[in-house]
């Protein structure tokens, strides 16, 4: 292995198990992550020569801090082994990756790219696994960032093992999403001197001792400091020790000929440069030709390495620690003699132009602005985001310099670079924006922030969406009205936001039919505008191809408890995402399967939870706390009580939980739930309980009405029945002001389960007629409860009717808590038989479940792959494990082995008329 491997025996272990795994086709993801100089890349370059001489093909990039004008460069660098493969692939990824390597001028959506790099990679680890090693993540361009975080995430099932490094910082969150950690610490006492001793022996003494302090068991540094100290006393201030290695580095550049210094500081300046261009750069610096002379003395001294005929510095300190020691004249030069040489590559030109400016220049600022604006239009939206961000340093103008930075920040929202936009949201704070940028800074603040103080925040809004609006800006004000519209709904804003933001609708006189104006009107007063929103909706014909008009609609109609209509439009929306490879809004549009827990639908939801959540991490969409909140929930109700626990319990200890009403009353509701289904039904009502005191922070005005029906089931188990019908003493007069399914359905439900005894037969049968037809597991329940009503009137053969249906539906369901009190009561009537029926849907997991269902309708393993974003290999692997598990041997008998289960919900496409 090498001296530089010193002391690394336990991460080497680590590796060499996940090469075995991925060896036998269980691939994983894996991030080293630690300090500069502490061995990252030596561990990936070491790992990388012992997984090649096992078999793997190994694929390797890095990221670079110059590559980010060229959105796709790293992955580029990381396909080129593979490329031959491309010719073999269906026509969509063969087009979608033609942007990957340069061949196209329009750029598809990046998961488009995604997938069709994962299924390039997925063919070529049949015929030999791969070893993806991707260096220095930290500086990967956003676009190839994308990617291989999407295919890091679905390397399970293939032969592909992807590891990656990065310095140990605030790191974006997305990866450790991804990959499992493996931090790499500084080496220990005795192996850094073991070190130490193998790359500079005989040194004397108090110098060694002083070497091994300053160190600190940076593998770098115990290197690298000893050549530094040759001839001379070693360093021994109080400087960081990532500023000690690059004076260090640089210091070897002394005794270098004024040609090799020059051919450096080329290459520092443009890393991915081919070798004759840096040659060329080099010669106009020195005003006389530079040979490879120069390369030969920069290899001679260790300055750099040649891979084939790419030079490369040996690590990334030794590139900034070349630009930093040289002058600024030198690198403005060697900016503007690049400049010259890459006329052909215009980001590549205006990059260097911008790093040769030496104050402002309004000319190359505009030229920027306008490369930025083609770089959008060509959907290259990464690229542009640069140079928005020079030109913005080029410029005079306050106000101008203020509206490229908030535009910039949009686009780095855009392309989910959390990180950068926030910096940038920074920069762009100043009193000199107009209020139309105000606005749009506000919209990006909004996507990318956590909520503070929510009615602060929409104040802010509403306010910044009005002085917008007068100025013109009517998109940038729209846009910004709903949002805050949507956090008086999610955030329960207090009586006088809500208020504020109606009001500031009304003032511009809007189209009452317009998709956002039924959105903001029932975001903000549901109780007020609820019945003229439901009949609104009830007349409106709309585009099933647009997603955001569709989401609009499917929240109006959950603002105001319409949950049927809520889902077909979310559906749909959907739909229309997941056809454009939209992944962020395709999972802000799953979170809406949560109603389809009161359909009975439950392994539909578990389906779509599951998948929303995966795309939720990987994109950075705030949709999760809502998806985790649903998956709890479904997973309480199919009797999973440990997964439940552990998933709600995440979701608490989340500091933005306590701002978020709306997801902290179903977390409520499921703690709820699994205290009633564990006998506890005293804390069951007191959890149910205080998610109806406005004081609480589990509150939430309207969503408190879904868990009416847990309440009241409570309160009879505990014996506060009179306390439950306090509070819910309003739910009539609601009933009456605003018919939507979610109100009626409580007012129904809860009035019979705690109706007395003289008035319980009639009631039950009003809300077996009232409660809507699709309400299926709602319906199961008071089944339920009315064969209990009927045992406590000791009419046990009257009984077993209704609980034997409840049964039946709660087997169908998937519902297993409530099944088993179903048999428990049956028990009790006299039933004989109470055996439980055999669900399919407990054998498959989430993601199988959807593979076998679209598998049975006919769809093609590369189909089914296309829809849910996951190679078509894994595909296969996942029918390999369904069909034992469903006693067949093959695709055609999956249909009838489904049968059950597709009897149990609407298929995946039942949206239905949404008119």
């Amino acid at each position: 292995m090498g001296n530089q491997m010193i002391g690394r025996d336990e991460e080497m272990r680590v590796l060499r198990r996940m090469l075995s795994e991925a060896a036998a086709g269980d691939g994983g993801a894996l991030l080293v992550h630690g300090t500069a100089g502490v061995g990252k890349s030596t561990l990936l370059r070491t790992f990388g020569t012992e997984a090649a001489a096992a078999g793997f093909k190994v694929l390797r990039t890095s990221g670079v801090q110059t590559e980010q004008w060229m959105p796709l460069a790293a992955l580029q660098l990381l396909l080129q082994p593979v490329a031959r493969g491309i010719d073999d692939l269906p026509d969509p990824h063969r087009q979608a990756l033609g942007i990957a390597l340069g061949n196209l001028q329009t750029e598809p959506e990046i998961f488009r790219v995604g997938l069709a790099v994962l299924e390039l990679l997925a063919d070529a680890a049949v015929r030999q696994p791969l070893l993806l090693l991707v260096d220095d993540l930290q500086w990967i361009d956003s676009a190839s960032r994308d990617v291989i975080r999407f295919v890091a995430r679905r390397t399970r099932d293939l032969a592909i093992l992807a590891v990656g490094a990065a310095r140990t910082q605030p790191f974006d969150s997305p990866w450790q999403a991804v990959y499992s950690e493996l931090g790499l610490e500084p080496l220990d006492a005795a192996a850094a001197a073991e070190l130490l001793d193998a790359s500079a022996p005989g040194l004397p003494a108090h110098l060694r001792d002083l070497i091994l302090e300053r160190a600190a068991g940076n593998p770098l540094a115990l290197i690298e400091l000893p050549k530094a100290a040759q001839g001379r006393t070693a360093r021994t201030d109080s400087l960081p020790l990532t500023r000690r290695l690059e004076d260090a580095f640089a210091a070897r550049t002394d005794s270098v000929s004024q040609e090799c210094r020059a051919f450096l500081l080329a290459l520092a300046v443009e890393s991915t440069a081919p070798l004759n261009l840096l040659l060329d750069v080099a010669s106009q610096l020195c005003d006389t030709t530079v040979s490879v002379e120069a390369v030969q003395e920069a290899v001679d001294a260790g300055l750099i390495t040649l891979v084939g005929r790419i030079p490369e510095f040996g690590h990334a300190l030794m590139r900034s620690a070349i630009y930093t020691r040289a002058s600024v004249a030198e690198r403005l030069a060697t900016h503007r003699a690049m400049a010259v040489a890459l006329e052909a590559t215009p980001e590549r030109q205006l990059a260097h132009l911008a790093k040769a400016a030496f104050g402002p220049d309004e000319e190359l600022a505009g030229r920027l602005e306008r490369f930025a604006d083609e770089s959008q239009a060509r959907g290259k939206t990464a690229a542009a985001v640069p140079a928005l961000v020079e030109a913005a340093q080029l410029v005079l103008d306050e106000s101008r310099r203020a509206g490229l930075l908030v535009r910039a920040a949009e686009l780095s929202s855009e392309v989910d670079d959390g990180v950068h936009t926030q910096v940038l949201l920074e920069r762009a704070r100043t009193s000199t924006l107009g209020p139309v940028e105000r606005a749009r800074l506000l919209l990006v603040s909004d996507r990318t922030s956590e909520v503070i103080d929510p009615n602060r925040q929409i104040q802010d809004m509403v306010t910044a969406a009005g002085g917008a609006f007068d100025a013109g800006g009517t998109d940038a004000a729209e846009n910004l009205l709903w949002r805050a519209s949507a956090r008086c709904f999610f955030h329960d804003g207090n009586t006088h936001v809500r208020a504020q933001t109606a009001a500031e609708l009304d003032r511009w006189n809007p189209d009452p039919n317009a998709p956002h104006v039924l959105m903001v009107r029932g975001f903000t007063h549901p109780y007020q505008y609820g019945a003229d929103v439901l009949a609104r909706l009830d007349d409106l014909r709309v585009d099933r191809a647009d997603g955001r008009v569709l989401h609009f609609l499917g929240s109006a109609a959950m603002a105001v408890g319409d949950l049927h209509r809520a889902t077909q439009y979310w559906a749909l929306a959907a739909s229309a995402w997941r056809s454009q490879g939209r992944l962020s809004l395709l999972a802000r549009s799953l979170a809406g399967a949560w109603p389809r827990v009161y359909f009975g639908q439950l392994e539909r939801v578990r389906e779509e939870s599951a998948e929303g959540l995966t795309l939720a991490e990987e994109t950075g969409e705030k949709a999760w706390m809502n998806l985790k909140a649903t998956a709890g929930l479904v997973a309480a109700l199919r009797g999973e009580s440990e997964e439940a626990t552990r998933t709600i319990g995440a979701l608490r200890a989340r500091s933005l939980f306590a701002h978020v009403p709306f997801v902290a009353a179903r977390a409520q509701q499921t703690d709820a739930l699994l205290a009633l289904f564990e006998g506890h039904a005293d804390r069951a009502y007191d959890l149910l309980a205080r998610a109806f005191d406005p004081t609480d922070l589990h509150y939430h005005s309207v969503s408190r009405w879904l868990l009416a029906p847990d309440l009241a089931d409570a309160a009879v188990a505990a014996g506060t029945v009179p306390q439950a019908r306090e509070l819910l003493s309003d739910l009539a007069e609601l009933a009456g002001s605003l018919p939507s399914e979610m109100i009626v359905t409580a007012h129904a439900y809860t009035r019979a389960v705690l109706a007395t005894d003289d008035t319980a037969e009639e009631r039950y049968a009003a809300a077996l007629g009232e409660l809507p037809a699709h309400w299926t597991l709602l319906r199961a329940r008071l089944r339920l409860h009315h064969g209990r009503w009927l045992r406590r009137q000791r009419r046990n053969v009257d009984a077993r009717n209704p609980l034997r249906t409840a049964r039946d539906e709660f087997d169908r369901i998937g519902a297993q808590p409530w099944a088993d009190l179903a048999r428990e009561q049956l028990r009790a009537a006299g039933e004989a038989n109470v055996r439980r029926q055999a669900n399919t849907s407990e054998l498959l997991s989430a993601q199988e479940m959807q593979v076998a269902e679209l598998a049975a309708q006919g769809l093609s393993n590369r189909e089914i792959g296309q829809r849910l974003f996951i190679s078509h290999r894994t595909v296969g692997a996942h029918l390999y494990r369904i069909y034992p598990r469903l006693g067949i041997t093959s695709r055609g008998r999956l249909a009838a082995a489904l049968a059950t289960l597709h009897e149990e919900r609407p298929a995946a496409h039942d949206a239905g008329s949404t008119g």
